[in-house]
């Protein structure tokens, strides 16, 4: 089988996708596979359903998560990607504690976890860690609550938090007693409705003219996970402010990057806010490159009580 050499070394995905046996997971999908031009076994990736059923053969297969849906125009994300930030983010940990922490006493916020839950289901089935999970849309974390309900040994490691305020990231979730290990967010990408419509054409167009086909960052996606006022740049760079608050809470501050031209801007703010140290962790998805901003206020010699 062929190997995504790009994937992080520890990603059960680096292989290519074993559509045999996935079927067995989820019969479904059988009607959504076929042969390529290459006589290599696959699916239309710009096919919404497809992707869904892809995700919960993946999801069942490889980590247990029974019977995984999402409502219909909600985010789809690629499953191989979301796992690739989780175990970086166990390489960044390990740097201080010499080797990767396990189990529930590592403690992970994932900042907008939308319909589909899928890093704390990841992280939680890779590494044992426990995750709250925020969101600012009530819809989504109903949804989200009905994958933890279908597997209630979850319940005691993956929690739900709702945002009353969509002017704040931080602030209404944690709280004075609150301690987390890290936080993670896949940030909204685009600057308006427009422009997330415009990025989803384009990436549909391209799947349907290209032979070899890969799947694309996001497929259907509601307001709040593809937009919002001032883009990506803007929305970190909320939260990078927001942090200082919380900057004895939080061990690890981190959050996707997907525009490497935003990461110029975003450093300059850790600079003049005099954070002790932050950095740049690249990770690569075949064509796709992307990038996870880190930053922490935590003094490196007191960052080993954390665990």
């Amino acid at each position: 089988m062929t190997e995504k050499s790009s994937l992080h070394p520890r990603n059960i995905h680096r292989n290519s996708y074993n559509f045999e046996e996935l079927i067995v997971s989820v019969p479904e999908l059988k009607h959504y596979v076929f042969k390529n031009d290459y006589d290599t076994l696959t699916i239309n990736f710009s096919l919404p359903q497809a992707v869904k059923l892809l995700n919960k053969a993946l999801l069942l297969k490889y980590y247990n998560i029974k019977d995984w849906d999402i409502p219909e125009g909600n985010l789809c994300p690629p499953i191989p990607g979301r796992a690739d930030y989780v175990h970086y983010l166990a390489d960044l940990l390990a740097e201080e504690n010499g080797e990767i922490p396990t189990g529930n006493s590592v403690k992970g916020l994932d900042i907008g976890t939308g319909a589909n839950l899928v890093y704390p289901l990841i992280a939680n089935s890779s590494y044992g860690w426990k995750i709250l999970g925020t969101d600012i849309n009530k819809d989504f974390l109903e949804n989200a609550q009905k994958i933890l309900d279908t597997n209630p040994d979850l319940s005691e490691n993956i929690n739900l938090k709702f945002q009353p305020d969509s002017d704040f990231i931080l602030k209404n979730i944690l709280s004075s007693e609150d301690r987390f290990t890290f936080s993670m967010c896949n940030p909204p990408f685009h600057e308006s409705a427009e422009d997330a419509l415009q990025g989803n054409r384009r990436k549909t167009k391209n799947l349907r003219n290209n032979k070899v086909q890969k799947p694309i960052l996001n497929f259907g996606g509601n307001q709040s996970e593809l937009w919002c006022e001032g883009g990506e740049e803007a929305f970190i760079k909320k939260m990078i402010n927001e942090s200082v608050q919380f900057k004895s809470q939080v061990l690890w501050f981190t959050t996707l990057v997907s525009k490497k031209d935003n990461l110029h801007q975003l450093t300059t703010l850790l600079k003049n806010l005099k954070v002790p140290e932050f950095k740049t962790i690249d990770m690569a998805q075949g064509q796709k490159i992307s990038r996870i901003l880190a930053w922490t206020f935590v003094p490196k010699e007191s960052r080993k009580r954390w665990f």
